[in-house]
């Protein structure tokens, strides 16, 4: 066992329900005598939710509208992931061009070079939207492209709870090995297949015959802080809706793939926002949701974690109505350079100062989360040009943003259509109809997913085209399938 403590699974009775009393569960049928309270701090006691415990029981979701919200989902992750592609690495603090950040002047101006090149992005010589209409084809990328790896093996396999050899399998079937020629060239002294730091070198591990959750061991994988999980495994919270219980449960062995410790944290951060979103409820504004799930999602971050503080920070920063240039700023000095409450990524000597951890990528993401302000614009804005790994928190909040307003919500944004067609095959291998897909049967599959969580694990039901989904604790919540 390596000396760096296996995070575990952290799924307190009181995480629901936080999440079901402050969210209100008006986007859900609710029976008459609950109660609809507006619990707005992070840390309510556990005796005050306790004793609300018993006014929720259950919850009805429509399937079709949330087939709807699945194809916005990656829609909307699509449009973060490419937009924020253009800045990706352009900005990383230190000496140099690459220390001068963006700020929000430089929208619509000059791309600038990323570490690693001479000029600007391929994608687009300007910072802006990078869109595709409806006769072009979106394609995938690491943000999205594992995500839908694990899509196709849950729906393969008919279960909810991926196996370490399913996961391997999966893996090694669908992703390119870069010591072979691949489709992509050379890159380096290997050849590219569109993985990096602990993805990386957790293919390698498989390809060893090593499984998860082995291949995120600190003693086989020296890059088990980096930011991979953050960015492989949000939709796991979709497929147990109003259950981020049951989302972690789902989310442990993916996220353990690659990541450990404050790296697993940030990531079932993430995981938890995308349980709370589906019962967001209809008459709040989107902004007000995310600052209640935000609120729900943070009580799970263990107190004394550099995670916890950096919420706590950027949260701060944001409410003393400092621009989210001066928070990001105060951000890359508290952490990068004075690295406080525990953050030493910049002491260790990491290519690019650990431009690719977690940390410092989990509280530049948390900028873009609360500034942005429920507008799905807004916020790909700010995270394609808030600094580091610009493109992973673009895709997140895209997709997160993009299922709460549905397909409809973002081309009313963009006041556009957009194509609906994915192509897999950009970056991996191995699936039907040469890797063309479409969202809208990529929601289709979210949905089969989902139905069989909510009945096996969530120990809910389907009646007709509603989900019935009872919640933790609840008298209504039977046990899970021993089967599964």
């Amino acid at each position: 066992m390596s000396s760096v403590e296996n995070s575990q699974l952290r799924t307190p009775k009181s995480l629901w329900m936080i999440g079901a009393l402050c969210l209100g569960l008006a986007s859900c049928e609710l029976t008459p005598q609950q109660a609809e309270p507006n619990l707005t701090e992070e840390r309510a006691s556990a005796e005050q939710v306790d004793r609300s415990a018993s006014k929720v029981e259950q919850f009805i979701i429509d399937r079709e509208r949330y087939a709807d919200r699945m194809h916005g989902f990656w829609l909307g992750q699509s449009i973060g992931n490419w937009t924020g592609l253009v800045t990706e690495m352009d900005k990383i603090g230190g000496d140099g061009p690459h220390g001068v950040f963006y700020t929000r002047e430089d929208w619509n101006g000059p791309d600038q070079p990323a570490i690693w090149g001479d000029g600007p992005s391929d994608l687009s010589p300007t910072i802006d939207f990078v869109l595709r209409g409806p006769d072009e084809e979106w394609g995938a990328d690491d943000d999205t492209d594992i995500e839908y790896i694990y899509q196709i093996a849950l729906h393969a396999h008919q279960t909810s709870l991926l196996s370490p050899e399913q996961i391997r399998t999966a893996w090694i079937a669908h992703i390119y090995d870069e010591t072979q020629p691949t489709p992509y060239g050379p890159d380096e002294d290997r050849f590219q297949n569109y993985l990096w730091v602990s993805n990386q070198r957790a293919h390698e591990l498989m390809l060893s015959g090593m499984a998860p959750p082995e291949t995120s061991d600190p003693e086989n994988n020296p890059h088990w802080d980096m930011i991979d999980a953050q960015l492989t495994t949000e939709i796991f919270g979709l497929y147990a809706p109003g259950r981020p219980d049951i989302a972690l449960q789902m989310a442990h062995l993916p996220i353990r793939t690659s990541a450990r410790g404050e790296a697993a944290h940030a990531a079932e951060y993430y995981v938890i926002l995308h349980a709370l979103a589906p019962i967001a409820p209809d008459d709040q504004s989107v902004q007000e949701s995310l600052q209640s799930m935000a609120a729900v999602a943070r009580t799970h971050l263990p107190e004394g974690s550099y995670t916890a503080a950096m919420y706590d920070f950027v949260k701060a920063q944001y409410e003393s109505g400092a621009p989210w240039e001066t928070a990001r700023d105060r951000l890359y000095e508290r952490y990068q350079v004075q690295q406080a409450d525990g953050y030493d990524v910049s002491s260790r000597g990491l290519y690019c100062n650990g431009c690719f951890a977690s940390g410092i990528n989990f509280g530049a993401s948390l900028i873009s989360l609360f500034y942005g302000e429920g507008d799905i614009k807004e916020t790909i804005k700010i995270a394609t040009l808030c600094g580091w790994d610009s493109d992973n928190p673009a895709a997140t909040w895209g997709g997160l943003l993009g299922f709460m307003i549905g397909r409809d919500g973002i081309e009313t944004a963009f006041d556009q259509s957009f194509s609906t067609q994915f192509n897999i095959h950009r970056t991996r291998k191995g699936f039907a109809n040469d890797g063309l897909d479409d969202f809208a049967n990529m929601a289709r599959v979210g949905v089969e997913v989902t139905d069989r969580a909510v009945s096996e694990l969530i120990g809910g039901e389907i009646s007709g085209t509603n989900w019935i989904i009872p919640a933790e604790g609840s008298e209504s919540e039977r046990p899970m399938n021993e089967d599964n």
